[in-house]
């Protein structure tokens, strides 16, 4: 199995975080072309009626949402990596960001869950969601647990 240095993760993550960030700064500019093209796309899974104009325009809203909530993950994200490349990791702070993040992936579900009024997949990506927001509130719980630790431990010292 291929093992990087953690230096060296934590670096391809910052990467990936940045070049995830610009995509959806690029996404928000081709998004109602985007959102035009998935409306257009027959519907082979369920049984999607004609969208209208009011469902298109909350489609598109629905798509920018998405974005927006990405992007503040994915800044909090940022902001995550740059405390453990600075060795902060049970702080406060560190977990309100996950916090934060779960938060997010929470908000995405319910957008997902309202797209699936149009788009019956949106539900199992909402589910899928839903799984991972739920695994980041566990690891909040757990790098709280550890802060406080930490807290009682340098009190004691």
């Amino acid at each position: 199995m291929l093992k990087v240095s953690k230096d060296v993760s934590t670096a391809l993550s910052l990467v990936i975080a940045v070049v995830f960030f610009l995509c959806c700064v690029a996404g928000a500019f081709v998004m109602p072309g985007l959102v035009q093209m998935l409306i257009d796309t027959p519907d082979n899974i369920g049984n999607r009626q004609e969208i209208t104009q009011l469902g298109r325009m909350q489609v598109l809203m629905a798509s920018y949402g998405i974005v927006a909530d990405f992007m503040a993950a994915d800044i909090m994200i940022f902001i995550l990596l740059l405390r453990i490349r600075k060795r902060l990791v049970f702080t406060d702070t560190t977990v309100a960001l996950i916090r934060g993040i779960s938060w997010c992936c929470l908000l995405l579900c319910g957008i997902l869950c309202f797209l699936g009024i149009y788009f019956q997949l949106s539900f199992i990506a909402a589910l899928c969601v839903l799984f991972l927001g739920l695994c980041l509130r566990v690891c909040k719980n757990a790098f709280e647990e550890a802060n406080q630790i930490k807290q009682e431990h340098e009190l004691t010292i």
